[in-house]
């Protein structure tokens, strides 16, 4: 399945067993893939195993691809969940309404209805069958009719050819970047024959009255506030110049957004003669926005990271140990606060409030330490059984210094009241807490009592989670996947059956891989996708950059010397790449025993070109990319991870041919 010889697997295997702590690191290898998620899921299962969690130099280890994804994943705009991985259930609506400052009331009626508030909405990967699917199989009432790009590279999704149609078929476009991304390009180039008969095929036209806006919004180095990065540690950005030009920051542009649509008050928590976030000159204050999330986001100790507090880290990191992360003495001389003990960036879960000085957690799970310490142990966010078996900790495993040595719950106030440490509560926190539990208490009282007083965790104490009971495969096992050059595998581990409703639209297994399990035959290459040094993301700020466009000046297709032979290929040639799709694409040879015969990779960093037909002409006057180059993922096929619905880029076939 792997195509990794046994003999191989069996040495890493050996080596991490006889070597640990060890850890695993991945990027979007593991998780575009229609059984991404068993992918992770057996990744960290292996490191359960191997005792690798909860120490120093151990973990399952996701790394981002920017500087903020991972702060931008944990404040909400996934269409799965509010801020903090809070869900969609009504109790995390009200909790957040009493965060923002807004009347529930009036958040439930933007809604179309009570179902659609708590029903997840359409992924990102998905937004074009959001437009092209038919209405009847859509689960909810009107098709996408509006697209908002906003820092976000279309040529980093996949099904390019749909996706161009699609955004001729809506009535509004809204590109909101830094750089006019291949959205502009895209929608500006007229559809050829094939983007045509998509539309026709989806009972669809081009609208020829469609809408379409650039917004320019600020750089990094034109902004400030926070950051985290894939260790979860918070950074603060300071402000190097003032936006150029006409651009602003983004929450200037949300700002001004919610003036023009009526709810500018809602957005800065505006009620009752109280303001959660001040606003000059339409910037609402970053100080403020951060206090704001600071206040909502207990779940995952999003609380003690205060604008001061990280403010005062990066003016003072040189009193910072670079391996343990963790302050050496040291006061800030502007504010006179003490960082001594602090982890650099404070990371999450740095719980309670400010004022409790937390320090960050830089190891999740250790039991090593105190939880005052940046220790913990399973969260117990389960129940406490399931089938019979009880899920809380065994007796003997819990955090450094606990009154509590056994298995226990999550915290709410009656179980405050049960241990008798109610009273520890100041009266104004009992006010608050009332009726709360440690993730919706505003006062951030019971996490203190159970955390500073008598060392247990807010979250509880619990075994880890092996069985996912309400994943499609509790135990990861191995699925084909639906575009593949190995029909005698489909049998033995087919994928998964079709879904009908699942985030709102039909999402296909089966029925695709069925109908292509011979497409080997035809394209007899697996084609794979990812990352170069030089460039970052959809590539278009990183290609304008003169310094860097020189590094790599065209895309490429990396192919083994065996199946460039076969062909007549020679390094440097002009080939065409060609998937089921329909799409082919014009590139440069790589020949290279870096991949093996039945394998090829092409980097996603690349757009500004169309199946062979250069896009300068669509792009602004002057606002092209220096480097432009045929983007990977307009001949992408179709597919998606069962539970995130993530897009499968990391899998398809593809034939290459001489130019």
């Amino acid at each position: 399945m792997t195509g990794v010889p046994e003999a191989e697997v069996y040495k890493v295997a050996e080596t991490m067993a006889k070597n640990r702590p060890s850890t695993i690191v991945w990027c979007m290898g593991q998780t575009q893939h229609t059984i991404g998620n068993a992918m992770v899921r057996a990744s960290c299962i292996l490191q359960l195993a191997l005792g690798n969690i909860g120490v120093a130099g151990g973990g399952a280890n996701i790394f981002r691809g920017h500087d903020n994804v991972q702060g931008a994943t944990d404040l909400g705009p996934n269409p799965d969940s509010l801020p903090a991985y809070y869900g969609l259930a009504p109790g995390a609506y009200a909790h957040w309404a009493r965060v923002w400052n807004v009347d529930l009331k009036w958040l439930q009626d933007q809604f179309a209805s009570p179902a659609m508030m708590t029903k997840p909405g359409i992924t990102v990967s998905r937004w074009i069958d959001g437009v092209l699917e038919k209405n009847e199989n859509i689960d909810q009432d009107p098709n996408i009719r509006g697209m908002v790009f906003w820092g976000h590279a279309p040529n980093s999704q996949t099904r390019g050819l749909e996706m161009q149609a699609a955004m001729h078929a809506l009535d509004l476009l809204v590109v909101i970047d830094p750089y006019p991304s291949a959205t502009a390009a895209m929608a500006a180039m007229p559809l050829d024959e094939q983007g045509t008969k998509i539309l026709k095929d989806a009972g669809k036209q081009a609208k020829a009255d469609r809408a379409v806006y650039l917004l320019p919004a600020a750089t990094q180095l034109e902004t400030s506030g926070s950051v985290t990065a894939s260790n979860r540690s918070v950074q603060w950005r300071e402000k190097v110049i003032e936006p150029m030009f006409e651009s602003k920051p983004d929450h200037t542009i949300m700002y001004l957004f919610a003036k023009k649509l009526g709810f500018a008050d809602q957005l800065v928590g505006k009620k009752d003669g109280k303001q959660n976030i001040k606003v000059e000159k339409d910037e609402p204050n970053v100080e403020d926005m951060t206090r704001e999330f600071n206040n909502g986001s207990w779940t995952i100790g999003y609380t003690g990271q205060s604008p001061e507090r990280l403010q005062a880290h990066m003016r003072n990191m040189q009193v910072f140990d670079v391996k343990t992360l963790r302050a050496r003495g040291g006061k800030d001389a502007k504010t006179g606060y003490v960082l001594d003990g602090d982890y650099f960036g404070l990371p999450w879960p740095c719980f309670g409030n400010a004022a409790l000085k937390h320090p960050g957690s830089p190891v999740l799970y250790n039991t090593h330490l105190h939880v005052m310490d940046g220790g913990g142990n399973f969260r117990a966010n389960f129940g406490v059984e399931k089938d019979g078996v009880n899920l809380l900790a065994e007796d003997g495993s819990y955090s450094k210094g606990a009154e509590i040595t056994t298995g226990y719950p999550e915290f709410d106030h009656v179980l405050l009241k049960k241990l008798g440490w109610w009273d520890e509560l100041t009266d104004a926190e009992k006010a608050e807490a009332e009726g709360k539990n440690w993730k919706t208490d505003l006062s951030g009282g019971i996490q203190r009592v159970v955390m500073k007083n008598h060392g247990c965790h807010p979250f509880g104490n619990a075994k880890a989670r092996a069985v996912v009971w309400n994943f499609p495969d509790g135990v990861p096992k191995h699925r084909e996947p639906l575009f593949g050059i190995r029909p005698d595998l489909i049998a033995d581990y087919p994928t998964h059956d079709d879904k009908k409703a699942f985030w709102r639209l039909p999402t296909l297994y089966k029925s695709v891989q069925e109908k292509n399990k011979d497409i080997g035959k035809q394209f007899p290459i697996i084609l794979t996708s990812g990352r170069l040094v030089e460039y970052e993301g959809g590539g278009e700020e990183t290609r304008s950059n003169p310094w860097l466009a020189e590094l790599m000046q065209d895309n490429f297709v990396e192919i083994n010397p065996k199946s460039a032979n076969d062909r007549g290929i020679r390094n440097g040639e002009d080939v065409w790449v060609k998937t089921p799709t329909g799409a082919r694409l014009k590139v440069k040879a790589l020949v290279t025993e870096r991949v093996g015969p039945d394998h090829a990779f092409i980097p996603f960093h690349f757009s500004g070109w169309w199946q062979g037909k250069d896009m300068l002409p669509f792009y602004p006057d002057g606002a092209a990319p220096i480097v432009r180059g045929e983007a990977v993922n307009t001949a992408t096929t179709y597919g998606y991870d069962s539970v995130t619905m993530m897009q499968e880029t990391k899998t398809t076939v593809c034939q290459i041919e001489r130019a």
